[in-house]
């Protein structure tokens, strides 16, 4: 079991950045792949940007390559969106997950956390 816990998100205009970042706790944190996923009103959840256990390889969705960056320490437990030059239609309900075997598969994520709002006004 894996208990994750989200922070950083809120109010920003459009342009500006954001950080949100994980916590995880219970088993090793370091074994499970990542996942930073987004669902706006009546839309699908996707997935935004994933990271695997070691850091060595990171998955982006198209709208967001280049403004996003994904990280984890696996020292502290944590990863992290770095989010950039924000859009309007970044505005959504982020979600950090673990433990999907497929980065890009928003159905593999096997555990979630609360969520925290991201709004991006223009």
């Amino acid at each position: 079991q894996v208990q994750l816990v989200e922070s950083g998100g809120g109010l920003v205009q459009a342009g500006g950045s954001l950080r949100l970042s994980c916590a995880a706790s219970g088993r090793t944190f370091s074994n499970y792949n990542m996942g930073w996923l987004r669902q706006a009103p009546g839309k699908e959840r996707d997935v935004v940007a994933a990271i695997n256990w070691s850091g060595g390889s990171t998955y982006y969705a198209v709208s967001v390559k280049g403004r996003f960056t994904i990280s984890r320490d696996n020292a502290k437990n944590t990863v992290y969106l770095q989010m950039n030059s924000l859009k309007s239609e970044d505005t959504a309900v982020y979600y950090c997950a673990a433990d999907s075997p497929r980065l890009s598969d928003p159905e593999g994520y096997g555990y979630w956390g609360q969520g925290t709002q991201v709004t991006v006004s223009s």
